[in-house]
């Protein structure tokens, strides 16, 4: 789950419960205006991506969701995946080939994951800015960027106090 970093999210008085219920509604939101189904498997998916702030591989997914969908299948979780990266509602951790929901998604943004690499929460910011520099750079060169990930890889101030 992605959040935006402010201290009190940093400083323990985060209501995990806000973020699920604003990612879920932004979800139902977004699906509506876009003209797509937001089925119980797609929402049923959101909410386990949501579960914590760390992020969740496929197959953990696929675990989580069988509990519910015995036989469930790996082809499940990566259609609901997809639809929902489709849809801005969850962004892939490329280093970790894993996922976090955005609660940004409401909002046109660039963004940037800071990854704690002691408690594998994930943190989303937006980087509109440096991607508008990198852009603007490589068009100075020439070069027509297609792609871009920003991850950064560090200690959380949580983890940096113990």
């Amino acid at each position: 789950m992605t959040q935006n970093i402010d201290s009190k999210s940093l400083q323990g008085q985060h209501q995990h419960r806000n973020c699920i219920d604003h990612a879920l509604q932004t979800a139902e939101q977004i699906c509506l205006k876009k003209n797509v189904r937001l089925t119980e498997i797609r929402k049923h998916i959101l909410e386990l991506i949501c579960a914590n702030h760390k992020a969740i591989g496929a197959y953990e997914l696929l675990d989580l969701f069988r509990e519910q969908e015995p036989k469930a299948k790996p082809v499940t979780i990566y259609r609901a995946l997809d639809f929902l990266m489709d849809a801005g509602l969850v962004h892939k951790i490329e280093s970790l080939n894993a996922f976090i929901a955005c609660l940004q998604a409401e909002h046109q943004h660039k963004s940037a994951i800071l990854i704690c690499d002691q408690c594998k929460n994930a943190y989303e910011i937006d980087a509109t800015s440096v991607y508008e520099n990198l852009f603007s750079l490589s068009e100075a060169v020439k070069f027509k960027p297609q792609y871009l990930t920003l991850e950064l890889h560090g200690i959380c101030a949580s983890c940096q106090k113990v």
